[in-house]
């Protein structure tokens, strides 16, 4: 069924410029359990909004953007990463390049105990970023923006890229699950922390990653 409430909120951001602005932290909307996904947008209205949340994703640039993220509270994500990263940085982190696609309701479990650390930041957490401990592999289930069904494994850093999107339709931020002690500025982590792994800044701050 359609939501006129909803569809007015879509509509007066998609008549607005794209890239979409990004809400940042501090603001409720990141804070609240996002609505599920039940057709309110309607066909037409939820591609012309999928289509700007990618050109605003692409354009920050990021790998993945939620529906909170500009200000729409509704259970849908994109995510795609070209992972156009240095060789020992992709195989350390297990980066693989993830094609587009649309997160519709997800949700993930996590599979198997292996738990993984590494540097994460968030396009609504502008200027830092923080090491956390997320699942290495998870199994994540949802529909895409047609109402087909998934139920699908990801590892390594797609697996990071799915949790903190889906984390983020739960209220949920990476700052609540970040170690604290590693947060860096985007600056110093450019310049001190960019190794592959997290182990130099785990030593020299003072925390301990998992493992």
């Amino acid at each position: 069924m359609i939501d006129t409430t909803l569809t007015e909120l879509v509509d007066g951001l998609l008549d607005g410029p794209v890239p979409l602005p990004l809400v940042h932290v501090g603001d409720p909307v990141l804070r609240r359990p996002a609505v599920p996904y039940e057709g309110q947008l309607g066909d037409a209205r939820l591609q012309r909004l999928v289509d700007a949340m990618r050109a605003t994703m692409l354009a920050a640039p990021g790998v993945g953007v939620a529906a909170p993220q500009v200000g729409i509270p509704l259970r849908i994500a994109v995510i795609e990463d070209p992972a156009e990263v240095a060789e020992e940085v992709a195989r350390t982190r297990g980066r693989v390049p993830q094609p587009f696609r649309v997160l519709v309701n997800p949700s993930y479990e996590p599979v198997g105990d292996r738990r993984v650390g590494f540097y994460e930041g968030c396009l609504s957490v502008p200027g830092l970023q923080a090491v956390v401990a997320r699942p290495e592999t998870v199994r994540l289930r949802g529909q895409d923006e047609t109402g087909g069904e998934f139920d699908e494994e990801f590892t390594g850093w797609p697996a990071r890229i799915v949790q903190h999107e889906t984390d983020h339709l739960g209220g949920t931020l990476y700052l609540d699950l970040a170690e604290t002690r590693s947060f860096a500025t985007t600056p110093h982590l450019i310049d001190r922390w960019s190794q592959p792994t997290p182990e130099t800044a785990a030593r020299d701050l003072g925390f301990t990653l998992p493992g």
